[in-house]
This record gives C-alpha cells, sequence and structure tokens, in this order.
C-alpha cells in the first residue's frame, strides 16, 4: 500500500504529491525581535532568499515597512520576479496571510511584519508551523509594544536578537 501513496502525505485531506526539492527543507517558523524594523536581519537573510528565489516559488513580503527592502533584496540577487508582496489591513488579515502562504506550497519563504502577537496568535502559529512548507520569519518591532503601553517597556528586551528563535 505504500508503494501506491508514494510520497503524499499521511493526512487523509492532503492527496497529492510534495516536491522532491522539498525534502530536508528548512521550513522552522522564527521569530526576531527589532528595534530597526527588520532592516538588519533581512540583510542577513538576503544570500538565502537570493538562492530560494532561483527555485520558482514565491518570496512573500507580509505588510513590510518602507526599509529599502526591494534595494537589499535585488542587491543580494533575489529574483524579483518572484517576490510577492502582501499589504494587509489588519493584524487577523496579517496572520491569515502567513498562514495561507507557510502551507500553500507555493512560496519558498514568508517574511511577516508584526507589532506584537498575542499569546493566542503565537500558538497559532506554532501549529502553523508543523505543517508549514516554507520558511517563515516574523519581525516584531520592539518600538511597536512601547508606543501603546509604557508597562510594556520593562517586559520587552532591548537588545537586538541576532537568533533565530523557532516557535515549534
Amino acid at each position: 500500500m505504500n508503494k501506491l501513496l508514494g510520497n503524499a502525505p499521511r493526512h487523509p485531506g492532503l492527496w497529492r504529491d510534495l516536491p522532491a526539492d522539498n525534502a530536508g527543507a528548512n521550513t522552522e517558523v522564527s521569530m526576531l525581535t527589532t528595534s530597526d524594523q527588520g532592516r538588519n536581519e533581512l540583510k542577513h537573510l538576503c544570500p538565502q532568499l537570493a538562492q530560494l528565489s532561483h527555485q520558482g516559488r514565491w518570496i512573500v513580503l507580509i505588510s513590510p515597512p518602507n526599509i529599502g527592502y526591494k534595494d537589499l533584496l535585488a542587491q543580494a540577487g533575489v529574483r524579483m520576479d518572484r517576490v510577492l508582496l502582501v499589504h494587509a489591513k489588519d493584524e487577523v488579515e496579517t496572520l491569515w496571510a502567513m498562514e495561507r502562504a507557510l502551507t500553500s506550497g507555493t512560496s519558498s519563504a514568508v517574511l511577516c511584519w508584526s507589532s506584537s502577537l498575542a499569546p493566542r496568535d503565537e500558538r497559532r502559529l506554532q501549529l502553523v508551523a508543523k505543517s508549514a512548507v516554507a520558511m517563515g520569519v516574523i519581525f516584531q518591532d520592539v518600538n511597536a509594544h512601547s508606543h501603546g503601553n509604557p508597562c510594556h517597556q520593562a517586559a520587552i528586551p532591548m537588545t537586538l536578537s541576532n537568533q533565530f528563535q523557532p516557535l515549534h
């Protein structure tokens, strides 16, 4: 019976073959806390994004701020015809777009900019990460946390995180 299924997922709702080049792909969803809207982290990710863009799948940017990301990506050799911009109107739409892009099988990488995530949303992304078929990165701006409530300043570390923190 295994021979009949090939390399199809074992979930009954997913009876499609997975691409062979997806085996061993980096499918972690990482959360990065940044003080510059993710510009430095994006610079570090650019070589990997350039390599992924040549696989023919999308590099999805969800709600990116104006940090010169187009120039950064182009200078790194990212195929700009494989970059898909999604401008979400709110946080709910942002998370929905990220979830769909991570699990659709049409994306190599999904980069999302968010002001803050509620614990419920973090848990939801942990569950999505288990079925993700693309690399995911969430940029959380430290400065966005402190605008609404001064109490959050003490709880948020003010150092730039260069280490990826997987959600699962």
